[in-house]
């Protein structure tokens, strides 16, 4: 069991990364794919080490950074519920946006 499972729009946020990273350098995507699946399994674990963003959103959402990637989750939910990754430099409006449409 992976302990954790992804909003259906998350996996396309990934697929997303992937592919941009990819038009470039197919290995490293391939790594910074599997660092990102590694930062949220090291989540399962100790799903409260993420930092809290209430200017962007007052749902109880964490956020860890893996590399200069954010993913947002949902430390209480069993399993962890990741809700959002996204480039840690998207403005801010858009990334509120995208939380609320996630619910």
């Amino acid at each position: 069991m992976m302990g954790f499972a992804l909003h259906p729009e998350a996996f396309t946020d990934l697929d997303d990364i992937r592919e941009f990273i990819a038009q470039d350098n197919p290995d490293a995507a391939d790594r910074m794919t599997k660092e990102i699946f590694d930062g949220i399994r090291a989540l399962v674990a100790f799903p409260h080490q993420g930092y809290r963003r209430p200017k962007l959103t007052s749902r109880p959402l964490r956020f860890k950074l893996v590399r200069e990637y954010v993913i947002a989750y949902a430390p209480d939910k069993k399993p962890l519920w990741v809700v959002a990754v996204f480039h840690g430099r998207r403005n801010p409006r858009v990334i509120a946006a995208i939380l609320r449409e996630r619910e």
